[in-house]
């Protein structure tokens, strides 16, 4: 359902289109050997190709080339066989070449479509357009002189994919769904680590309003967001900046915008009116790509199961709700982890114990599922011993807590703490009797109507057997005696 914004006007409806540029995961750049390590000392990682010395040529690196082919396949894409690079010109100072080798008019995928879930349970398509592959540009530094900026190269020639969608994201939630899927997807592929706090990831955000069932408006672009929240700040602001000048009688510029997380508006960075002629032209220096034969369907054979198909997978295969399944899937470690503990135990059992309780634990800790205390063999182990009927619930969560803190298995700290739990009738029909001989007033009320003492009685059961008592057994065996 479109989120729509009430205005003086009526009803607005909020258009966004996405452009994520995503940086291959590649030991070496697109068109030459230099390394892509993030984090490198400034300018000891650019090669003559990268610097744009005379004479230079580039050489197109094929794993970049096959990094693209899967990413499109995991967008359910089409794979364009034969591509063009071609050289897209502009003048910018972290810019060496004066051009930038991009694809245009003939990328290497095109379209495509991804599913995104939303917070309200429902599902809905978003198209892609195209995939294209391209070398990024240096890095403006701006903070190391008082009155000068300085370049770092080492970004250079870095190999990037930009994914570009159809505007088919109606809203801040909806952007946010597309680009933590988007990111998904690169991360289960390993195509691209997706951190966008190191610049790995990035987005430009188109957006528009319009009312409903109206032409598109014009659209401004955000430029470069490096974080979700920030993503969602800058549309719901710039959708109440483009409402407010139409309803007042002025009309939207086209421009591209930067987002000011300081002053938490946008602000202009160059209008798009006389739009920038970037003279593109197939670059003379490389040949049209041509895919080999059979190269598609290998790389189609060696994708992991994605994202999308394993939450439907767990949905029918685990019986696990939308909610669980989003959930658990939502990192490839993580849904590996669920299996391993689901493993021979109750699909639905395990699914809470890792939601909750571990996820519940380390998101408090702000660890990482690498950093877990507990094993996911171990958590399985755990979940094993409350199916058995070895301990309860109620006990299970201290030895969990044990777990936690001291790293040892359940069926350790079980055996080390006295922790298993009583399913001798004899033992607990004797505590009962107990319970009853000390409360003949409250057996009395019981037995004239007042069933709510039941509860009563319970407790004070588990009480006297420190916990150990099978709720089960206690509540059959307590009918029986009152």
């Amino acid at each position: 359902m479109a989120q729509l914004i009430k205005g003086k006007t009526g009803d607005w409806e909020i258009v966004i289109g996405m452009e994520i540029h995503a940086q291959v995961i590649a030991k070496s750049k697109l068109f030459s050997g230099s390394a892509t390590a993030f984090g490198a000392e400034q300018n000891t990682q650019v090669s003559m190709v990268d610097a744009a010395m005379p004479g230079m040529l580039p050489v197109l690196n094929k794993h970049c080339v096959e990094q693209a082919i899967k990413t499109g396949l995991g967008l359910n894409a089409v794979i364009n066989e034969t591509s063009i690079f071609a050289r897209k010109n502009y003048f910018y100072p972290d810019l060496p070449q004066g051009y930038q080798i991009s694809q245009f008019e003939d990328p290497i995928v095109g379209l495509g479509k991804i599913e995104i879930d939303l917070p309200d349970g429902t599902v809905k398509e978003i198209g892609i357009t195209r995939l294209h592959l391209e070398q990024d540009a240096g890095k403006s530094v701006h903070d190391q002189h008082p009155t000068k900026s300085y370049v770092d190269l080492n970004r250079s020639g870095c190999a990037l994919m930009e994914i570009v969608s159809e505007p088919d994201i109606r809203g801040p939630e909806e952007a946010a769904a597309y680009i933590n899927k988007i990111r998904m997807i690169l991360r289960y592929l390993e195509t691209c680590n997706g951190n966008m706090d190191e610049g790995s990831m990035r987005a430009d955000v188109n957006v528009s309003v319009r009312h409903p069932g109206d032409e598109l408006g014009t659209r401004a672009e955000i430029k470069n967001v490096n974080s979700v929240k920030a993503m969602q700040q800058a549309i719901d602001f710039e959708v109440a900046r483009q409402i407010e000048i139409i309803e007042s009688g002025g009309s939207v510029v086209q421009e591209t915008r930067l987002w000011d997380p300081v002053k938490m508006e946008t602000r202009s960075m160059r209008s798009k009116e006389e739009a920038h002629d970037y003279r593109y032209f197939p670059d003379p220096d490389l040949l049209p790509l041509t895919l080999e034969e059979g190269l598609i369907e290998r790389l189609r054979a060696e994708l992991p199961e994605l994202p999308d198909q394993k939450k439907h997978r767990f949905m029918s295969e685990y019986g696990l709700s939308l909610y669980d399944s989003t959930i658990l899937i939502a990192e490839r470690s993580r849904a590996e982890y669920y299996e391993t503990v689901a493993n021979d135990n109750d699909a639905k059992l395990a699914a809470n114990w890792v939601i909750n309780e571990l996820l519940g634990a380390l998101n408090k800790d702000e660890k990482k599922l690498e950093d877990s205390p507990i094993s996911a063999a171990q958590l399985g182990g755990l979940i094993a011993l409350i199916t058995d009927n070895t301990i309860s619930g109620k006990i299970a969560k201290d030895v969990f807590a044990e777990m936690y803190t001291s790293g040892k298995s359940a069926d350790v700290i079980v055996e080390e703490k006295g922790l298993k739990q009583v399913t001798d009738t004899g033992a607990i029909e004797a505590i009962i009797d107990q319970v009853i001989a000390d409360n003949p007033d409250n057996v009395t009320a019981y037995r004239s109507g007042k069933d709510k003492l039941f509860g009563f009685f319970v407790g004070q059961v588990m009480k006297l057997s420190e916990g150990k008592a099978n709720p089960a057994m206690v509540n059959d065996l307590l009918k029986k005696k009152l």
